[in-house]
Protein backbone atom coordinates (compact mmCIF):
# COMPACT_ATOMS: atom_id res chain seq x y z
CA UNK A 1 0.00 0.00 0.00
CA UNK A 2 1.24 3.51 -0.56
CA UNK A 3 2.20 5.31 2.24
CA UNK A 4 0.68 9.01 3.21
CA UNK A 5 2.38 11.80 2.17
CA UNK A 6 3.06 14.60 5.35
CA UNK A 7 3.89 18.01 5.09
CA UNK A 8 5.85 19.92 8.10
CA UNK A 9 3.86 21.93 10.41
CA UNK A 10 4.33 25.44 9.71
CA UNK A 11 5.22 26.46 13.37
CA UNK A 12 8.20 23.97 13.88
CA UNK A 13 11.03 25.53 14.76
CA UNK A 14 14.60 24.29 13.34
CA UNK A 15 16.92 25.79 15.85
CA UNK A 16 20.79 25.53 14.95
CA UNK A 17 23.16 24.68 17.84
CA UNK A 18 26.78 24.95 18.29
CA UNK A 19 28.01 23.06 21.46
CA UNK A 20 23.77 23.01 22.74
CA UNK A 21 24.05 27.31 22.05
CA UNK A 22 22.18 28.73 19.94
CA UNK A 23 23.99 29.25 16.53
CA UNK A 24 25.32 32.45 15.13
CA UNK A 25 27.64 33.84 12.96
CA UNK A 26 30.72 33.93 15.59
CA UNK A 27 30.30 30.40 16.72
CA UNK A 28 31.21 29.63 13.00
CA UNK A 29 34.67 30.48 12.01
CA UNK A 30 36.99 28.74 14.60
CA UNK A 31 38.74 32.04 15.64
CA UNK A 32 35.47 33.48 16.79
CA UNK A 33 33.83 30.23 17.47
CA UNK A 34 37.44 29.85 20.62
CA UNK A 35 37.30 33.21 22.22
CA UNK A 36 33.27 32.75 22.27
CA UNK A 37 33.31 29.70 23.91
CA UNK A 38 36.31 31.05 26.75
CA UNK A 39 35.12 34.25 26.82
CA UNK A 40 31.48 33.83 26.74
CA UNK A 41 29.98 30.05 27.17
CA UNK A 42 32.74 28.57 30.18
CA UNK A 43 32.23 32.16 31.77
CA UNK A 44 28.33 31.96 32.21
CA UNK A 45 28.38 28.55 32.61
CA UNK A 46 31.21 28.95 35.54
CA UNK A 47 28.85 32.08 36.68
CA UNK A 48 25.94 30.39 37.20
CA UNK A 49 27.57 27.01 38.58
CA UNK A 50 28.66 29.28 41.49
CA UNK A 51 25.75 31.62 42.07
CA UNK A 52 22.52 30.30 40.34
CA UNK A 53 20.18 32.28 42.47
CA UNK A 54 21.77 35.14 41.21
CA UNK A 55 21.29 34.33 37.60
CA UNK A 56 17.39 33.33 38.35
CA UNK A 57 17.08 36.49 39.82
CA UNK A 58 18.73 38.46 37.24
CA UNK A 59 16.36 37.10 34.52
CA UNK A 60 13.31 38.23 36.71
CA UNK A 61 14.34 41.88 36.52
CA UNK A 62 13.35 43.34 33.20
CA UNK A 63 16.29 45.73 33.73
CA UNK A 64 18.77 42.71 33.53
CA UNK A 65 17.49 41.69 30.17
CA UNK A 66 19.91 40.62 27.62
CA UNK A 67 22.86 40.13 30.77
CA UNK A 68 25.15 37.04 30.95
CA UNK A 69 22.38 35.13 33.11
CA UNK A 70 21.31 31.89 32.10
CA UNK A 71 17.40 31.29 32.24
CA UNK A 72 17.48 27.98 33.53
CA UNK A 73 16.00 26.61 36.85
CA UNK A 74 18.31 26.09 39.75
CA UNK A 75 17.31 22.47 40.10
CA UNK A 76 18.82 21.64 36.76
CA UNK A 77 22.86 23.13 38.01
CA UNK A 78 23.52 19.31 37.52
CA UNK A 79 22.90 19.77 33.74
CA UNK A 80 24.85 23.03 33.88
CA UNK A 81 28.16 21.50 35.30
CA UNK A 82 27.39 18.51 32.32
CA UNK A 83 27.50 20.59 29.71
CA UNK A 84 30.28 22.52 31.04
CA UNK A 85 32.52 19.46 31.49
CA UNK A 86 31.20 18.38 28.14
CA UNK A 87 32.34 21.76 26.66
CA UNK A 88 35.98 21.63 28.50
CA UNK A 89 36.64 17.86 27.13
CA UNK A 90 35.53 18.17 23.16
CA UNK A 91 36.45 21.95 22.68
CA UNK A 92 40.26 21.36 24.04
CA UNK A 93 41.75 22.19 21.25
CA UNK A 94 39.63 25.50 20.60
CA UNK A 95 40.32 26.27 24.16
CA UNK A 96 44.01 26.19 23.69
CA UNK A 97 43.41 27.87 20.37
CA UNK A 98 41.77 30.95 22.09
CA UNK A 99 44.82 30.83 25.13
CA UNK A 100 47.40 30.97 22.39
CA UNK A 101 45.99 34.18 20.51
CA UNK A 102 46.39 35.94 23.61
CA UNK A 103 49.73 34.65 24.20
CA UNK A 104 50.40 35.94 20.39
CA UNK A 105 48.95 39.11 21.17
CA UNK A 106 50.81 39.63 24.67
CA UNK A 107 53.68 38.75 22.15
CA UNK A 108 53.84 41.79 20.18
CA UNK A 109 52.82 44.18 22.46
CA UNK A 110 56.00 43.53 24.44
CA UNK A 111 58.31 43.10 20.90
CA UNK A 112 56.35 44.63 18.38
CA UNK A 113 58.26 47.79 18.51
CA UNK A 114 58.79 48.88 14.78
CA UNK A 115 61.39 46.68 14.26
CA UNK A 116 61.28 43.52 11.72
CA UNK A 117 58.49 40.88 13.01
CA UNK A 118 60.18 38.29 11.12
CA UNK A 119 62.04 37.47 14.43
CA UNK A 120 58.84 36.96 16.02
CA UNK A 121 57.62 33.81 14.10
CA UNK A 122 59.53 31.57 16.03
CA UNK A 123 58.07 32.26 19.04
CA UNK A 124 54.34 32.22 17.91
CA UNK A 125 52.51 29.70 19.64
CA UNK A 126 52.82 26.14 17.93
CA UNK A 127 48.99 25.90 17.41
CA UNK A 128 49.35 28.79 15.63
CA UNK A 129 51.62 28.54 13.21
CA UNK A 130 50.77 28.60 10.01
CA UNK A 131 47.71 30.28 10.17
CA UNK A 132 48.90 33.88 11.07
CA UNK A 133 50.85 36.66 9.15
CA UNK A 134 52.56 39.42 11.61
CA UNK A 135 51.94 42.72 10.28
CA UNK A 136 52.41 46.16 11.48
CA UNK A 137 50.39 49.49 10.13
CA UNK A 138 51.80 52.72 9.25
CA UNK A 139 52.19 54.12 12.47
CA UNK A 140 54.39 50.84 13.85
CA UNK A 141 51.24 49.13 15.59
CA UNK A 142 51.93 45.55 16.07
CA UNK A 143 49.11 42.96 15.23
CA UNK A 144 48.41 39.58 12.85
CA UNK A 145 46.06 38.28 10.63
CA UNK A 146 44.42 34.80 10.06
CA UNK A 147 44.71 32.73 6.92
CA UNK A 148 41.14 32.09 7.75
CA UNK A 149 40.08 29.36 4.41
CA UNK A 150 43.21 27.36 6.12
CA UNK A 151 41.67 27.36 9.28
CA UNK A 152 38.31 25.85 7.95
CA UNK A 153 40.75 22.56 6.45
CA UNK A 154 41.92 22.28 9.88
CA UNK A 155 41.24 20.83 13.50
CA UNK A 156 39.90 23.92 14.81
CA UNK A 157 36.59 23.82 12.52
CA UNK A 158 34.57 21.09 14.37
CA UNK A 159 31.27 20.14 12.10
CA UNK A 160 30.59 17.69 14.79
CA UNK A 161 29.71 20.77 17.51
CA UNK A 162 27.32 21.71 15.23
CA UNK A 163 23.29 20.42 15.94
CA UNK A 164 19.93 20.83 15.58
CA UNK A 165 16.76 21.18 18.10
CA UNK A 166 13.49 20.75 16.44
CA UNK A 167 10.08 21.49 18.60
CA UNK A 168 6.65 22.91 17.69
CA UNK A 169 6.37 26.76 19.19
CA UNK A 170 2.81 28.48 20.36
CA UNK A 171 4.71 31.53 21.14
CA UNK A 172 7.70 34.03 20.77
CA UNK A 173 8.80 33.34 23.81
CA UNK A 174 12.47 32.43 24.58
CA UNK A 175 15.46 32.66 26.99
CA UNK A 176 17.84 35.12 25.22
CA UNK A 177 20.20 33.33 23.46
CA UNK A 178 23.64 34.71 23.65
CA UNK A 179 23.80 33.78 27.94
CA UNK A 180 21.45 30.49 27.59
CA UNK A 181 22.07 27.22 26.46
CA UNK A 182 19.55 24.62 25.06
CA UNK A 183 18.80 21.70 27.36
CA UNK A 184 17.35 18.65 26.97
CA UNK A 185 13.40 19.52 27.24
CA UNK A 186 9.85 17.79 26.56
CA UNK A 187 8.46 18.14 23.14
CA UNK A 188 12.23 18.76 21.77
CA UNK A 189 14.38 16.73 19.41
CA UNK A 190 17.78 17.42 19.28
CA UNK A 191 19.83 15.86 16.22
CA UNK A 192 23.38 15.82 16.28
CA UNK A 193 23.83 16.58 12.64
CA UNK A 194 25.87 19.62 10.89
CA UNK A 195 24.80 23.08 9.27
CA UNK A 196 25.22 21.28 5.44
CA UNK A 197 23.26 18.00 6.14
CA UNK A 198 20.95 17.40 3.53
CA UNK A 199 18.07 16.75 6.39
CA UNK A 200 17.61 20.14 6.84
CA UNK A 201 16.61 21.12 3.23
CA UNK A 202 14.70 17.89 2.70
CA UNK A 203 12.99 18.81 6.09
CA UNK A 204 12.17 22.21 5.06
CA UNK A 205 10.85 21.44 1.24
CA UNK A 206 8.18 19.69 3.14
CA UNK A 207 6.51 22.56 4.57
CA UNK A 208 5.50 22.81 0.64
CA UNK A 209 5.86 19.50 -1.11
CA UNK A 210 4.90 16.64 0.83
CA UNK A 211 7.07 12.95 1.42
CA UNK A 212 6.46 9.79 3.07
CA UNK A 213 7.55 10.45 7.01
CA UNK A 214 9.33 7.29 6.67
CA UNK A 215 11.88 9.39 4.07
CA UNK A 216 12.80 12.12 6.02
CA UNK A 217 12.85 9.48 9.27
CA UNK A 218 15.76 7.65 7.10
CA UNK A 219 18.25 10.22 6.88
CA UNK A 220 18.66 11.10 10.57
CA UNK A 221 18.89 8.35 13.33
CA UNK A 222 15.82 8.68 16.09
CA UNK A 223 15.61 7.18 19.59
CA UNK A 224 12.37 5.67 20.12
CA UNK A 225 11.78 8.14 22.32
CA UNK A 226 12.27 10.75 19.64
CA UNK A 227 10.52 9.56 16.88
CA UNK A 228 7.34 9.76 18.95
CA UNK A 229 7.88 13.77 19.44
CA UNK A 230 9.34 13.82 15.85
CA UNK A 231 6.20 12.58 14.43
CA UNK A 232 4.22 15.14 15.71
CA UNK A 233 5.74 17.63 13.56
CA UNK A 234 3.82 16.95 10.62
CA UNK A 235 0.44 16.65 9.48
CA UNK A 236 -1.89 15.55 6.26
CA UNK A 237 -2.87 19.09 6.00
CA UNK A 238 -1.85 21.15 3.09
CA UNK A 239 -0.57 25.09 3.67
CA UNK A 240 -2.40 27.34 1.73
CA UNK A 241 -0.04 27.58 -1.31
CA UNK A 242 2.01 30.83 -1.60
CA UNK A 243 0.77 32.75 -4.99
CA UNK A 244 3.67 34.50 -7.15
CA UNK A 245 2.83 38.10 -7.88
CA UNK A 246 2.44 38.69 -11.13
CA UNK A 247 1.37 41.94 -11.09
CA UNK A 248 3.06 45.11 -13.28
CA UNK A 249 4.06 46.98 -9.98
CA UNK A 250 7.01 46.57 -7.20
CA UNK A 251 5.84 45.30 -4.19
CA UNK A 252 7.51 45.62 -1.05
CA UNK A 253 6.48 43.78 2.17
CA UNK A 254 7.90 44.18 5.85
CA UNK A 255 8.37 41.39 7.78
CA UNK A 256 9.43 43.02 10.59
CA UNK A 257 13.04 43.93 11.83
CA UNK A 258 14.98 44.90 8.79
CA UNK A 259 13.78 41.84 7.11
CA UNK A 260 12.41 43.18 3.40
CA UNK A 261 10.61 41.50 0.00
CA UNK A 262 11.18 42.94 -3.18
CA UNK A 263 8.98 41.29 -5.51
CA UNK A 264 7.93 41.96 -9.09
CA UNK A 265 6.59 39.58 -11.34
CA UNK A 266 10.36 38.70 -12.57
CA UNK A 267 12.16 38.72 -9.51
CA UNK A 268 12.30 38.25 -5.80
CA UNK A 269 14.83 40.21 -3.51
CA UNK A 270 14.88 39.17 0.54
CA UNK A 271 16.89 41.38 2.45
CA UNK A 272 18.14 40.21 6.05
CA UNK A 273 15.88 37.28 6.30
CA UNK A 274 14.59 36.97 9.75
CA UNK A 275 11.24 35.64 9.20
CA UNK A 276 8.34 34.38 12.30
CA UNK A 277 6.65 31.40 12.58
CA UNK A 278 2.97 30.95 11.65
CA UNK A 279 0.26 28.89 13.41
CA UNK A 280 -0.13 30.23 16.81
CA UNK A 281 -2.33 33.38 18.50
CA UNK A 282 -0.45 36.48 18.40
CA UNK A 283 -1.44 40.10 19.24
CA UNK A 284 1.15 41.53 16.51
CA UNK A 285 0.10 40.74 12.34
CA UNK A 286 3.15 39.20 10.70
CA UNK A 287 3.88 37.77 7.31
CA UNK A 288 5.67 34.37 7.88
CA UNK A 289 7.15 31.72 5.96
CA UNK A 290 3.87 31.24 3.66
CA UNK A 291 4.50 34.78 2.46
CA UNK A 292 7.90 33.94 0.69
CA UNK A 293 8.31 32.97 -2.99
CA UNK A 294 8.84 29.57 -3.54
CA UNK A 295 11.67 30.59 -5.46
CA UNK A 296 13.78 33.47 -3.46
CA UNK A 297 16.13 34.71 -6.11
CA UNK A 298 18.77 37.32 -4.26
CA UNK A 299 19.18 37.81 -0.30
CA UNK A 300 21.19 40.22 0.63
CA UNK A 301 23.13 40.32 3.79
CA UNK A 302 23.98 43.88 5.13
CA UNK A 303 26.41 43.24 7.84
CA UNK A 304 27.20 40.33 10.40
CA UNK A 305 25.57 40.49 13.74
CA UNK A 306 23.41 37.92 15.19
CA UNK A 307 20.29 39.83 14.35
CA UNK A 308 20.64 40.15 10.11
CA UNK A 309 22.46 36.90 9.88
CA UNK A 310 20.03 34.33 11.58
CA UNK A 311 20.42 30.61 10.61
CA UNK A 312 16.81 29.76 12.18
CA UNK A 313 15.47 31.84 9.05
CA UNK A 314 18.12 31.00 6.08
CA UNK A 315 19.26 27.37 6.75
CA UNK A 316 15.51 26.47 5.92
CA UNK A 317 15.52 28.84 3.18
CA UNK A 318 18.54 27.60 2.10
CA UNK A 319 16.62 25.16 -0.82
CA UNK A 320 15.04 28.07 -2.02
CA UNK A 321 18.03 31.04 -2.29
CA UNK A 322 20.01 31.57 -6.07
CA UNK A 323 22.05 33.94 -4.78
CA UNK A 324 23.30 34.87 -1.50
CA UNK A 325 24.59 38.43 -2.00
CA UNK A 326 27.50 39.22 1.13
CA UNK A 327 29.79 42.64 1.64
CA UNK A 328 33.27 41.71 1.02
CA UNK A 329 36.37 41.27 3.84
CA UNK A 330 39.44 39.76 3.29
CA UNK A 331 40.14 41.78 6.43
CA UNK A 332 41.70 38.01 8.04
CA UNK A 333 40.97 40.10 11.49
CA UNK A 334 39.52 37.76 14.43
CA UNK A 335 36.62 40.57 14.62
CA UNK A 336 35.87 40.15 10.97
CA UNK A 337 35.62 36.87 9.81
CA UNK A 338 34.55 36.17 6.65
CA UNK A 339 30.85 35.85 5.74
CA UNK A 340 31.18 34.02 2.25
CA UNK A 341 33.64 31.42 4.10
CA UNK A 342 30.86 30.91 6.85
CA UNK A 343 28.41 30.37 4.53
CA UNK A 344 30.05 27.68 1.97
CA UNK A 345 31.18 25.67 4.57
CA UNK A 346 27.54 25.49 6.20
CA UNK A 347 26.42 24.61 3.29
CA UNK A 348 25.68 27.69 0.80
CA UNK A 349 27.58 27.40 -2.47
CA UNK A 350 25.52 30.23 -4.24
CA UNK A 351 27.50 33.35 -2.15
CA UNK A 352 28.85 36.35 -4.23
CA UNK A 353 30.85 38.91 -2.16
CA UNK A 354 30.33 42.51 -3.36
CA UNK A 355 32.37 45.39 -2.36
CA UNK A 356 31.61 49.06 -1.70
CA UNK A 357 29.92 50.74 -4.88
CA UNK A 358 30.34 47.52 -6.83
CA UNK A 359 27.28 47.30 -8.98
CA UNK A 360 25.26 43.81 -9.19
CA UNK A 361 23.15 44.43 -12.20
CA UNK A 362 20.11 41.13 -13.75
CA UNK A 363 17.04 41.82 -15.13
CA UNK A 364 16.31 45.40 -15.28
CA UNK A 365 17.63 45.37 -11.80
CA UNK A 366 20.33 46.94 -10.07
CA UNK A 367 22.06 46.49 -6.76
CA UNK A 368 24.60 48.88 -5.74
CA UNK A 369 27.00 48.30 -2.47
CA UNK A 370 26.93 51.32 -0.27
CA UNK A 371 29.28 52.41 2.23
CA UNK A 372 27.98 51.31 5.76
CA UNK A 373 29.74 53.82 8.50
CA UNK A 374 29.86 52.85 12.63
CA UNK A 375 27.57 50.64 14.19
CA UNK A 376 30.51 48.60 15.04
CA UNK A 377 32.29 50.16 18.32
CA UNK A 378 34.95 51.87 15.83
CA UNK A 379 36.41 48.30 15.14
CA UNK A 380 37.98 47.70 11.90
CA UNK A 381 35.45 45.83 10.29
CA UNK A 382 34.50 45.68 6.45
CA UNK A 383 31.59 43.37 6.40
CA UNK A 384 29.15 45.66 6.35
CA UNK A 385 27.16 47.48 3.10
CA UNK A 386 24.30 49.27 2.80
CA UNK A 387 22.12 48.27 -0.83
CA UNK A 388 21.05 50.89 -3.33
CA UNK A 389 18.25 48.84 -5.23
CA UNK A 390 16.95 49.96 -8.42
CA UNK A 391 14.00 48.00 -9.99
CA UNK A 392 13.14 49.45 -13.71
CA UNK A 393 13.04 53.33 -12.35
CA UNK A 394 12.01 52.61 -8.83
CA UNK A 395 14.85 53.80 -6.30
CA UNK A 396 15.30 51.94 -2.57
CA UNK A 397 17.52 52.71 -0.23
CA UNK A 398 18.55 50.12 2.54
CA UNK A 399 20.64 51.76 4.98
CA UNK A 400 20.45 48.97 7.64
CA UNK A 401 22.06 50.06 11.16
CA UNK A 402 24.87 52.66 9.16
CA UNK A 403 25.52 55.48 11.87
CA UNK A 404 25.90 58.62 10.10
CA UNK A 405 28.87 59.46 12.05
CA UNK A 406 29.99 61.78 8.76
CA UNK A 407 27.45 62.91 6.16
CA UNK A 408 29.57 63.81 3.16
CA UNK A 409 30.59 60.38 2.62
CA UNK A 410 26.30 59.96 1.66
CA UNK A 411 26.59 63.19 -0.62
CA UNK A 412 29.51 61.69 -2.44
CA UNK A 413 27.11 58.22 -2.63
CA UNK A 414 24.25 60.60 -3.67
CA UNK A 415 26.05 61.99 -6.82
CA UNK A 416 26.19 58.69 -8.14
CA UNK A 417 23.05 57.05 -7.78
CA UNK A 418 21.07 60.19 -7.76
CA UNK A 419 17.86 60.07 -5.23
CA UNK A 420 15.93 57.31 -3.62
CA UNK A 421 12.35 57.11 -4.13
CA UNK A 422 12.49 55.05 -0.58
CA UNK A 423 14.74 55.27 2.38
CA UNK A 424 14.82 52.40 5.25
CA UNK A 425 16.71 53.85 8.01
CA UNK A 426 17.53 52.03 11.21
CA UNK A 427 17.28 54.52 14.45
CA UNK A 428 18.03 52.02 17.46
CA UNK A 429 20.60 54.97 18.14
CA UNK A 430 21.44 53.85 22.10
CA UNK A 431 22.93 50.96 21.19
CA UNK A 432 24.41 47.91 23.38
CA UNK A 433 28.04 48.86 24.43
CA UNK A 434 31.13 46.86 22.60
CA UNK A 435 31.61 44.39 25.28
CA UNK A 436 27.92 42.68 24.93
CA UNK A 437 28.85 41.71 21.17
CA UNK A 438 32.48 41.54 20.82
CA UNK A 439 33.68 41.35 24.32
CA UNK A 440 34.62 37.66 24.04
CA UNK A 441 37.57 38.78 21.41
CA UNK A 442 39.18 40.97 24.04
CA UNK A 443 42.22 39.99 25.28
CA UNK A 444 42.53 43.03 27.96
CA UNK A 445 39.95 43.97 29.60
CA UNK A 446 38.28 47.57 28.33
CA UNK A 447 37.81 50.15 30.97
CA UNK A 448 33.82 50.46 31.95
CA UNK A 449 33.91 54.18 30.00
CA UNK A 450 35.28 53.56 27.31
CA UNK A 451 33.21 50.26 26.60
CA UNK A 452 30.18 52.25 27.02
CA UNK A 453 31.33 54.92 24.59
CA UNK A 454 32.04 52.35 22.13
CA UNK A 455 28.34 51.69 21.05
CA UNK A 456 26.55 49.21 18.89
CA UNK A 457 24.45 52.49 17.62
CA UNK A 458 22.46 53.12 14.45
CA UNK A 459 21.89 56.90 13.16
CA UNK A 460 20.11 59.22 15.71
CA UNK A 461 17.62 62.09 14.76
CA UNK A 462 20.07 64.17 13.35
CA UNK A 463 22.25 62.05 11.48
CA UNK A 464 18.96 60.34 10.35
CA UNK A 465 17.70 63.91 9.28
CA UNK A 466 21.09 64.60 7.33
CA UNK A 467 20.47 61.20 5.63
CA UNK A 468 16.90 62.29 4.48
CA UNK A 469 17.73 65.45 3.37
CA UNK A 470 20.73 63.83 1.02
CA UNK A 471 18.90 61.37 -0.81
CA UNK A 472 15.50 63.26 -0.24
CA UNK A 473 13.22 60.58 -0.99
CA UNK A 474 9.41 60.35 -1.82
CA UNK A 475 9.16 58.03 1.41
CA UNK A 476 10.93 57.13 4.48
CA UNK A 477 10.45 53.88 7.06
CA UNK A 478 12.55 53.50 10.18
CA UNK A 479 13.13 49.84 10.30
CA UNK A 480 15.62 47.34 11.92
CA UNK A 481 14.64 48.45 15.71
CA UNK A 482 14.34 45.19 16.94
CA UNK A 483 10.82 45.70 17.94
CA UNK A 484 8.80 42.80 17.49
CA UNK A 485 8.03 40.39 19.89
CA UNK A 486 9.39 37.55 17.95
CA UNK A 487 12.83 39.34 17.55
CA UNK A 488 13.36 39.38 22.02
CA UNK A 489 15.40 36.35 22.25
CA UNK A 490 18.26 37.33 19.75
CA UNK A 491 17.86 41.51 20.38
CA UNK A 492 16.94 41.54 23.86
CA UNK A 493 14.83 45.08 22.76
CA UNK A 494 11.83 46.16 25.16
CA UNK A 495 11.18 50.37 24.23
CA UNK A 496 8.64 52.49 26.04
CA UNK A 497 7.03 56.41 24.56
CA UNK A 498 10.24 57.24 26.66
CA UNK A 499 13.46 55.55 25.15
CA UNK A 500 15.59 57.32 23.35
CA UNK A 501 15.06 55.54 20.13
CA UNK A 502 11.65 56.39 19.96
CA UNK A 503 11.61 59.75 21.03
CA UNK A 504 14.49 60.39 17.81
CA UNK A 505 12.58 58.44 15.51
CA UNK A 506 9.44 59.96 16.56
CA UNK A 507 10.91 63.48 15.98
CA UNK A 508 12.62 62.57 12.40
CA UNK A 509 8.96 61.08 11.55
CA UNK A 510 7.21 64.38 12.09
CA UNK A 511 9.91 66.47 10.38
CA UNK A 512 9.01 63.69 7.32
CA UNK A 513 5.66 64.74 7.80
CA UNK A 514 6.23 68.98 7.55
CA UNK A 515 8.50 68.07 4.44
CA UNK A 516 5.41 66.07 2.37
CA UNK A 517 7.78 62.72 3.07
CA UNK A 518 5.78 59.83 3.81
CA UNK A 519 7.20 58.53 6.92
CA UNK A 520 6.49 55.37 9.40
CA UNK A 521 8.22 53.10 11.90
CA UNK A 522 7.40 50.04 11.01
CA UNK A 523 6.27 47.39 13.23
CA UNK A 524 4.71 43.51 12.44
CA UNK A 525 4.01 43.78 8.82
CA UNK A 526 3.44 46.10 5.87
CA UNK A 527 3.14 46.03 2.19
CA UNK A 528 3.13 48.60 -0.21
CA UNK A 529 2.76 48.90 -4.21
CA UNK A 530 5.38 51.26 -6.23
CA UNK A 531 5.43 52.17 -9.99
CA UNK A 532 8.43 50.46 -11.65
CA UNK A 533 8.51 52.66 -14.78
CA UNK A 534 8.26 56.22 -14.17
CA UNK A 535 10.28 58.61 -11.69
CA UNK A 536 7.75 61.19 -11.85
CA UNK A 537 4.33 58.62 -10.88
CA UNK A 538 4.26 58.89 -7.05
CA UNK A 539 4.58 55.85 -5.10
CA UNK A 540 0.75 54.01 -4.94
CA UNK A 541 0.06 52.89 -2.04
CA UNK A 542 -2.49 49.88 -2.14
CA UNK A 543 -2.62 48.13 1.06
CA UNK A 544 -1.34 48.62 4.06
CA UNK A 545 -1.70 46.25 6.98
CA UNK A 546 -0.26 46.77 10.78
CA UNK A 547 1.09 49.76 11.97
Amino acid sequence: MEETLVYMKPNVVIEPLVDKWYAWAHLISPTTAAMNITGRHLKIMKSYIQAPQIHAAAVRNPKMLGGPFMDIPVDRMGEVKELYQQTMDDRRELIQFADALKQLDQLLKQHGKGYSLEPLYEQIPDMLKGYVELVYDLNNNASYRFFEPLLYNSPYYDRGSQSIAMWVTENDERPFVLSTPRLETEGVVHLDIPFDHTFIDEVSRMKRTPQPLSYIKSLVTLTPAQEAVFDTFFTEKPLPAYKKYDGDKVRMRYFGHACILIETRDISILVDPLVSYYGYASEVDRFSDLDLPDTIDYVLITHNHQDHVLFETLLPLRHRVKNIIVPRSTNGSLQDPNLKLMFNNIGFGNVREIDELETLRFSDCEIIGVPFVGEHCDLNIKTKLCYHARVGDFKIMFVADSCNVENRLYEYVQKLTGDADVVLLGMECDGAPMTWLYGPLLTEDLARDKDQSRRLAGSNYERGRKLVETFNPREMYVYAMGMEPWLEFISSVRYTDESHPIIASNRLIADCHAKGIVAERLFGEKELFYERNSLDVEALLLEEVGV
